[in-house]
């Protein structure tokens, strides 16, 4: 099942991005780009809900409905 979790990023003054979540506690992803951060982040993520699932049976997170907003970062 596909959930929507808020994630936070940052530029690090190393130069990377960090991914964060107050939805999921224990998520921390790095990535050179926001775009690889991201893609840490989502699998990272999924494993942190299903450990969690496993502990304490399913987190309360938002299911994904017919529409959402998605924030896109593009190269200009």
């Amino acid at each position: 099942m596909e959930r929507i979790i808020k994630s936070h990023i940052e530029k690090l003054p190393e130069g990377v991005d960090l991914a964060t979540s107050r939805e999921v506690p224990g998520l921390d992803a790095q990535g050179r780009t926001a775009t690889e951060t991201l893609e840490m982040a989502r699998d990272v993520a999924g494993k942190l809900i299903e450990a969690h699932r496993e502990r304490s049976g399913d987190p309360e997170l938002s299911s994904v409905g017919d529409s959402f907003d998605y924030r896109l970062i593009v190269n200009s």
